[in-house]
């Protein structure tokens, strides 16, 4: 395992463990957390404020945008036709802000939109860019409301216990965009 000559790291990055990773010719913004076994290719660009998960793969082709969260073992794939040994890839982005749970797939050439929330196991066959601040989830990953964060933002929540003060299903003007129709 080994972190090639050429990857750029900003500034406060932190590699938990450098010798259980595999970083070849990408550049990795400021403040970002990277876990063990992870493998990103050459030419793969991350964001500021990024956390990537234990055993993720993220191979050429994939931007990754500020202050994206990606789980544990998380596929990017980006090859269409494989082995095509780059004549058929696609280029992936994740837009700023969004959050992809443990273990889903992410298929080549989408484009997962801001504020974004991918269900923990989910296959991202097409891009899901036109909806801001949703969640999606399944095989293949569909839109399936707003996200619990875009609601948090939305509700007048209280910091203090860190729970909603309208009860979802009597008061909460915001309750019916969690369950769509």
């Amino acid at each position: 395992m080994a972190i090639a000559a050429d990857v750029e790291i900003g500034e406060g990055t932190k590699i938990h463990h450098p010798d259980l990773v595999n970083l070849y010719g990408c550049k990795i913004g400021k403040n970002c957390n990277i876990g063990a076994f992870v493998e990103i290719g050459k030419g793969v660009v991350i964001g500021d404020g990024c956390r990537i998960g234990a055993h993720s793969f993220i191979p050429e082709g994939v931007t990754i945008e500020d202050n994206v969260f990606i789980g544990p073992a998380v596929v990017f794939c980006n090859d269409y036709y494989p082995p095509s040994f780059g004549k058929h890839w696609g280029h992936t982005v994740v837009k700023q802000g969004a959050s992809i749970g443990a273990n889903c797939t992410i298929c080549p050439g989408v484009v997962i939109g801001n504020g974004m929330m991918i269900g923990a196991g989910a296959v991202v066959t097409k891009s899901i860019n036109n909806h801001v601040d949703c969640l999606a989830y399944g095989h293949p990953a569909r839109p399936k409301g707003s996200s619990p964060m875009a609601i948090l933002d939305l509700c007048k929540f209280n910091q203090v216990i860190r729970t909603c003060e309208y009860t979802c299903e009597g008061t909460c003007p915001y309750y019916p965009t969690l369950n769509p129709v």
